[in-house]
């Protein structure tokens, strides 16, 4: 199945970015693409949820962060391949070389570090000193181990699983040489001896007792061999390998216990992948570990997978500016935008589908995405679709409400078999936000960040049924802006608040005194609120009229009344 998509409008949504991100996965479904999930980043609204209720259309799934992170692309354990302190080198070279892997975390029974052993480490280890190159001979380790590194065939063990300091020699030597060689390199009771078919060396060393017997190549082991190795309690085995190879698989029967190293570098699931990059930039661990709460291995990772494209993919629509977005959307893939604001020149990676559209509403754009296809939405679809339009054009009464939007909302009413109007009361009943919310909640429910050159700066909106609730409250959204702006440290802050019936509106700002003062809007009672008359527009009339203020130091003494939206 392919990776998930997941289509979400902009913090604090209003109903054209909730609406339009499940329009748009529909859409998707129908072009037989099941893998686009509607999302939103903020909390939902009274006229969002009178939208879906009535539609019957559940509220998409709530992401509030994209933020990459280490859990999103570490290997997690269930796929991690991992050995324990008593398992031999053979085993870790086997797992390394079988999934082509540099190391491997060492865990206790509850999964709990205790090191890593990485293929430098042991080849380190097989690598001859030159030094105290006869240090070679010598292993610490258990007949048991020997018996599976070499897969050999057994004919008779004794105490094989106790571990023991064993020298490895070769028989290849006369017996004589044999019996003096054994003397100086320690008691036969302490040494292996690999030997092919030479008759005279297998019985010297069962003579001498050793601690075991291991026969090479292809030729069976003689009866009378066998027999006296039994008689004597000698261990003893067949290896399939020449001797040389057999010697080193010997060697590498040694528990990986002496070599391990306890030192490793460890992250949290939830640590930032663009924090962890810089703190493993200058380091050359060949595997760094994650682990939760309890120091248990959650995942693995190496650098090779921080530099992988992360998996998150975005569809972006009802903005493009990515101060608006969800956190995080700036580090990972955004495969698409569809919007109806001014441009905000997102940087991405690759080229992608950007759709932006002068009309009132992003469910415009989408709807007739349907209808240039030829495809019929369901009812419950065409309703919040119209939804979306009905809120961002005020009914279709917004300076931004375009032709386009009024024969979209014609099509849809067909379908959905309900008009703009019965909607538009369905909506706008909803409940005042100033009334069912805190004055930190008005300020939140609808706001807009924007960056203008050096200054950044937010607008929010409100709609209301008259000033009414408004001037009940005024002191304590007034005081709200204010706290939200220092706590934002934004230039200044300003909170639309449009009356639907009259379609005038009060503008409500705290900040920079010398923007304040540039407004050519009527000050009411020497509150820092003026009245705009004919305004209802953020995204056509405020928004331009603000960043005028900014780059060209003037105050119009009017806002043009646009046919466009907020």
């Amino acid at each position: 199945m392919d990776d998930q998509i997941y289509i979400i409008g902009h913090k604090n949504p209003d109903p054209d970015s909730i609406c339009s991100a499940i329009a748009y996965s529909e859409f998707k479904k129908e072009l037989g693409f099941n893998n686009y999930i509607p999302a939103r980043c903020g909390n939902t609204t009274s006229r969002i949820n009178s939208i879906l209720n009535h539609f019957n259309i559940p509220l998409p799934v709530f992401i509030g962060d994209v933020t990459p992170r280490i859990h999103d692309i570490m290997v997690p354990l269930d796929r991690v391949q991992k050995i324990t302190s008593s398992s031999t080198c053979a085993e870790a070279l086997k797992l390394i070389d079988n999934y082509d892997i540099r190391a491997l975390p060492v865990l206790d029974k509850n999964n709990h570090i205790e090191g890593v052993i990485s293929f430098f480490q042991l080849g380190e280890y097989f690598i001859p000193k030159p030094l105290n190159p006869r240090k070679m001979r010598f292993i610490r380790t258990s007949v048991e181990a020997i018996v599976r590194s070499l897969n050999a065939d057994v004919f008779q063990l004794y105490n094989e699983t106790n571990i023991e300091e064993l020298c490895i020699r070769i028989g290849v030597m006369d017996t004589n040489s044999f019996d003096d060689f054994s003397q100086n390199e320690g008691e036969p009771n302490q040494t292996i001896i690999v030997v092919g078919n030479r008759l005279d060396i297998q019985e010297k060393a069962i003579e001498l007792k050793v601690r075991l017997l291991v026969v090479t190549g292809k030729q069976p082991i003689e009866p009378h061999i066998l027999e006296k190795a039994i008689k004597n309690k000698i261990s003893i085995v067949k290896s399939s390998f020449d001797v040389a190879s057999t010697v080193w698989l010997i060697r590498s029967a040694t528990p990986i216990t002496s070599i391990i190293k306890k030192e490793i570098i460890s992250f949290s699931p939830e640590e930032k992948l663009s924090q962890v990059r810089r703190k493993i930039a200058y380091n050359i661990a060949p595997l760094y570990f994650v682990v939760d709460d309890e120091y248990k291995l959650a995942g693995v990772f190496s650098k090779s997978d921080i530099i992988k494209p992360v998996k998150t993919k975005l569809v972006l629509v009802d903005h493009n500016e990515l101060t608006q977005a969800v956190n995080g959307a700036d580090e990972v893939t955004i495969t698409e935008i569809i919007d109806h604001h001014r441009l905000g020149n997102p940087m991405t990676k690759y080229p992608i589908r950007f759709i932006n559209e002068p009309v009132g509403s992003t469910c415009t754009i989408i709807a007739n995405m349907f209808r240039s296809h030829n495809i019929i939405p369901s009812p419950s679809i065409a309703g919040i679709m119209m939804g979306g339009i009905v809120t961002d054009t005020l009914n279709l009464n917004s300076p931004t409400t375009t032709e386009s939007d009024r024969q979209t909302i014609r099509w849809l009413s067909e379908i959905a078999n309900m008009t703009s109007d019965a909607l538009s009361q369905i909506i706008f009943n909803s409940g005042s936000i100033i009334l069912n919310s805190s004055a930190q909640k008005v300020i939140e429910s609808d706001c807009k960040e924007y960056q203008e050159g050096e200054f950044r700066f937010s607008a929010s909106q409100v709609e209301e049924l008259g000033f009414t609730n408004f001037w009940e409250h005024y002191k304590e959204i007034i005081e709200a802006l204010e706290v939200f702006r220092k706590r934002e440290a934004l230039m200044f802050s300003v909170l639309l608040v449009t009356d639907i019936n009259t379609q005038n509106s009060l503008l409500v700002v705290q900040g920079d005194h010398d923007i304040i003062n540039q407004i050519g809007y009527p000050q009411m009672d020497n509150l820092p609120i003026f009245e705009l008359k004919d305004v209802v527009s953020r995204k056509k009339q405020l928004i331009p009229y603000l960043t005028s203020l900014l780059t060209e130091g003037t105050s119009p003494t009017v806002i043009s009344n646009l046919p466009e939206k907020r």
